[in-house]
């Protein structure tokens, strides 16, 4: 196994587990607030790094001292991504603000043409497009149609999908900063959304031990785990296959939801799974391109 796909199944951990958000966030209750949560699940992610750092006898810090460029990236990623989700949601229906916010594994293929030695095959367009599709038509189902009345929703949930594929992509530049870095991000993130909480909510905390769960659970695998293997993937791995497997987390949420009791089976949900299922398939026969050699160029 090469360490480009050794690289890409890490980074496809996170789909799975991202997979999982709706269930462990139903498990919550649903009656924290959006910025507490995010800050409860974030810290839960610093900490879970801070147990690593242990177990290999040090402290962490040597890892804060990382370029500007990369502390931009990372903390206006995480932060940015989900700042611009929660005030979307606010403004838009749910249905409609998803649809736009997962247009970012699309752009995630789309913009890697753009990172030196990477070339975007049309596999890799075909494959995002229709798992795109199946995306849609999986989460679009309840959706009641875009209206120009929710335009600033729309807008900022556009903004979603160019915030985390800019982040996915721009990682790929600061490469040789270390995953472990990200625990630090996430770290600053917790800080941030918990000053938005303050100012802009009431604190509500979980009731019992189920809610408790959901919240350690998010903070452990979709928060805490899953951006840590993205990171690890996103900038090591096959970045084009990366982005439209992402497009299987919605399924992988379905699905969950299913086996729970949430929800049943219906066509909509299989044609949906087909098509996602074909264009992770077409996406991962896309052969690589080698960048050309200087010295045959001309």
């Amino acid at each position: 196994m090469t360490a480009i796909v050794a690289a890409t199944w890490i980074g496809s951990i996170s789909v799975f587990l991202w997979g999982t958000l709706a269930l462990l966030t139903k498990l919550t209750g649903g009656g924290i607030p959006e910025f507490q949560l995010m800050a409860m699940t974030f810290g839960v992610a610093f900490l879970l790094m801070t147990v690593r750092w242990y177990r290999a006898g040090h402290s962490g810090v040597r890892f804060l001292r990382q370029p500007m460029l990369a502390w931009c990236i990372g903390v206006g990623g995480l932060f940015g991504y989900h700042f611009a989700y929660f005030k979307a949601m606010t403004l838009a229906p749910a249905v409609e603000v998803s649809l736009l916010a997962y247009l970012w594994p699309l752009f995630i293929v789309l913009m890697s043409a753009l990172l030196p030695g990477e070339s975007l095959r049309k596999q890799h367009v075909l494959g995002a497009v229709l798992a795109l599709a199946g995306c849609w038509l999986l989460i679009g189902k309840k959706g009641g149609g875009f209206g120009l009345n929710h335009l600033e929703g729309y807008l900022v949930a556009f903004s979603c999908a160019l915030i985390w594929s800019s982040y996915s992509v721009l990682s790929r530049l600061v490469k040789s900063v270390p995953t472990d870095a990200v625990g630090w991000f996430c770290g600053a993130t917790a800080v941030l959304a918990l000053l938005c909480h303050l100012a802009w909510e009431t604190t509500v905390w979980p009731v019992g031990w189920i809610q408790w769960a959901g919240v350690l659970g998010l903070g452990l695998g979709p928060v805490g785990i899953a951006f840590f293997t993205w990171d690890y993937g996103v900038k090591h791995g096959n970045i084009q296959l990366l982005g439209t497997l992402a497009y299987g987390a919605p399924l992988i949420s379905v699905v969950l939801l299913l086996m729970a009791g949430y929800g049943e089976a219906t066509s909509t949900v299989i044609a949906a799974s087909v098509l996602i299922v074909i264009g992770s398939f077409v996406a991962s026969r896309a052969k690589r391109q080698p960048a050309p050699d200087p010295e045959t160029v001309y």
